[in-house]
């Protein structure tokens, strides 16, 4: 009786976690079932005209560019990770946590660099003439940045370190008695990499491409800089050029098509998993390569960082420096840029970190019992948003706000408050709302993470002294979760920071951040200011990898 009235109380205080969570999961899959409606309620002559003009050459665009990109990270990621973790060579330690480096450079900053530095009159191309005695472009110059081949090479270069981090952490974790059996029946490095290492380590590739996959979808500000049609810069420019929002939402449930074909080739990928460490005591160790083989390895993990991390940013520190000689300051603009920055950056890591709360709160509510697992659904459900690129997101959520606006507004006037606005469409609170869509999987992760540290008996012997489910949240788990919460608010902070296609489409009118400024810069052809804003959003966004490169060195010390 007791036990069946002790289970009956938990299941009361599991309501209020449960109905908030069910809520902000309603949030996330509103924006694509907006998407379905306005594209079955629009007319077939748009379908017709985007299936013939505009869809074929935008999706073979973003198909050969993802291809591409595939192919470059899954060969630099997984390469650089089986070199750092099997062998030793000059650098190694050094490179070890440099290959991280290019993760705080978001990708259209890297184009918004390469664009300047390789242009026919640029630094790079006026050096090479002077060199070989050539007095104009017409004499020399190198290929176009502006093409799919490159922009394959410059987004590989940023995006390999996802499938570095997980190919490098399945490589720490095999166990050593395999790679021993294996060299004891004369396998050399190749052999061994290709048919023992690589194909325990191919789910984490797989899963590690699908994320840089899933980020070059989510691209628009480097796909346009670099002069590529993808569904991504479709859907915005069918959007702000055309305003045609049926139309982009067509194209937009052509993008989801593909991040879903995405998701379940990584889903696949870990089912596939069946590996079993028979040797939980010891770990690869690294060998000693030879002089010549040692400098090979160290070039070859040192040339994604230089391309990825060293060369944009030397060269943006450069173009900021000579610009802030000629001025002497930062002009009103690009201040005003920054503090709209760093306001919308908090207001979202306020509103998602709390979201993240209540998702991770209702998980553990729901882990305490027996029965089916809703609370880790609800927050599966919405981490569905992370996995929408911006574009899609922002042009879902459009319908959405329009007829939260118009209720508002009726609502005001039933009150007999008669001035009519705009409430989420075109504003700020618009704005942080979707961002926070976007970003709730990395709060609820990091604090499900968290979570899953305090024991459930803690909770259990706190309610049996009387605390509420409230109490127990405030009193016992948020102190002991502090660490999480400070981890998924970093994480946040920066993410929106560098977040482009949202803001691009649903800021308010005249309000400028880094991104879009810098995005408007490149777009008007101009690099005075624009280098000094993306300076600093790499400044920003290198401290969640200083945090990477911690969290990194910890594990491996702890495998040891």
């Amino acid at each position: 009786m007791a036990t069946e009235l002790t289970r009956n109380r938990w299941l009361a205080t599991g309501f209020w976690p449960t109905a908030l969570a069910s809520l902000i999961a309603l949030c996330v899959l509103a924006p694509i079932a907006s998407l379905l409606l306005s594209a079955l309620s629009s007319a077939n002559t748009q379908w017709a005209h985007l299936s013939r003009f505009v869809i074929p050459d935008a999706a073979l665009t973003t198909l050969l560019l993802l291809t591409g990109v595939g192919v470059v990270v899954a060969m630099l990621g997984t390469g650089a990770a089986w070199l750092v973790t099997a062998f030793k060579f000059p650098g190694r330690q050094l490179l070890v946590w440099a290959l991280l480096l290019p993760l705080a450079v978001p990708t259209y900053v890297v184009a918004y660099s390469y664009l300047d530095l390789l242009h026919p009159i640029g630094p790079l191309q006026s050096l090479i003439r002077a060199v070989l005695g050539y007095s104009s472009p017409r004499e020399f110059r190198l290929p176009d940045a502006r093409s799919l081949p490159g922009a394959i090479l410059i987004l590989g270069s940023v995006l390999y370190p996802y499938v570095y981090l997980s190919a490098r952490h399945m490589f720490l974790t095999q166990p050593a008695n395999l790679i021993e059996a294996a060299r004891g029946l004369g396998h050399g490095p190749f052999s061994l990499f290709f048919r023992v290492a690589l194909p325990m380590a191919r789910p984490a590739v797989v899963v590690g491409t699908t994320l840089a996959l899933l980020e070059t979808l989510n691209d628009v500000g480097a796909s346009e800089f670099l002069g590529l049609q993808t569904l991504t810069v479709a859907i915005y420019t069918t959007w702000i050029t055309r305003s045609d929002l049926a139309g982009a939402a067509h194209i937009a449930l052509i993008m989801l098509i593909l991040v879903l074909s995405l998701i379940s080739i990584e889903r696949y990928a870990r089912r596939q998993q069946r590996f079993t460490n028979t040797d939980q005591s010891r770990t690869m160790q690294p060998r000693q390569l030879p002089c010549w083989q040692g400098l090979a390895a160290c070039l070859f993990c040192l040339l994604p960082v230089l391309a990825g991390f060293v060369i944009p940013v030397l060269h943006l520190s450069w173009q900021a420096s000579l610009r802030l000689n000629q001025t002497g300051t930062v002009s009103n603009i690009l201040q005003q840029a920054a503090s709209n920055t760093v306001l919308v950056a908090l207001a979202v890591t306020v509103c998602t970190v709390t979201s993240g709360l209540v998702l991770a709160w209702a998980a553990r509510t729901w882990s305490t019992r027996r029965a089916v697992t809703l609370g880790q659904r609800l927050a599966r459900t919405a981490a569905v948003g992370y996995a929408l690129p911006g574009t899609v997101l922002a042009i879902g959520l459009l319908t959405p706000f329009a007829l939260l606006d118009s209720a508002i507004n009726h609502g005001r006037q039933w009150l007999s408050l008669v001035t009519p606005g705009l409430w989420l469409l075109g504003t700020m609170t618009g704005l942080v709302l979707a961002c926070t869509l976007r970003l709730l999987a990395v709060a609820s992760g990091s604090l499900e993470a968290g979570f899953a540290r305090i024991p459930i008996a803690l909770d259990q012997l706190a309610r049996s002294l009387g605390q509420s489910p409230l109490g127990v949240l405030f009193r016992v788990d948020l102190p002991l979760l502090r660490p999480a919460l400070c981890a998924a608010a970093l994480l946040v902070f920066v993410e929106t920071m560098k977040e482009l296609p949202i803001t691009l489409l649903l800021r308010p009118l005249g309000v400028e951040t880094l991104a879009t400024w810098l995005y408007g810069e490149a777009a008007r052809g101009t690099y005075e200011e624009g280098s000094i804003a993306a300076l600093l959003i790499v400044l920003v966004s290198i401290l969640p990898v200083i945090l990477l490169t911690r969290t990194h060195s910890t594990v491996k010390k702890s495998q040891r």
